[in-house]
């Protein structure tokens, strides 16, 4: 199977990094529970394994939370392989989101 593999560099911690991570998988499943299926997701220390069932399809992975980065491996099933080029540039774009610095709004 064809693998997007992503690093999104952060400035959190680990513990925040890992907490805004699970806070959207919870997210998505509220969301998109009826397109997406059931999620696994099995945390190990600082890693994630996962398995999401859309559209007939398993999809695979794991996120390893580092200090400076989250490094992101997914295995995609051939159908959805096809979709990989856009697939990686919007889990980019929301990592990098998710896992950018909010600083408190001033008074």
């Amino acid at each position: 199977m064809p693998n997007i593999t992503v690093s999104i560099p952060h400035q959190l911690t680990r513990a925040e990094a890992k907490r805004r991570i699970q806070e959207q998988i919870a997210h998505l499943q509220q969301q998109y529970g009826s397109l997406v299926g059931h999620i696994e997701q099995t945390w190990e220390g600082d890693t994630l394994d996962f398995k999401v069932n859309a559209a007939g399809q398993t999809i695979t992975g794991r996120a390893a939370v580092e200090d400076q980065a989250v490094r992101l491996e997914i295995a995609l099933p051939w159908m959805l392989s096809l979709m990989a080029k856009n697939m990686q540039q919007q889990i980019e774009d929301q990592g990098r989101r998710l896992l950018e610095e909010r600083r408190p709004a001033s008074a």
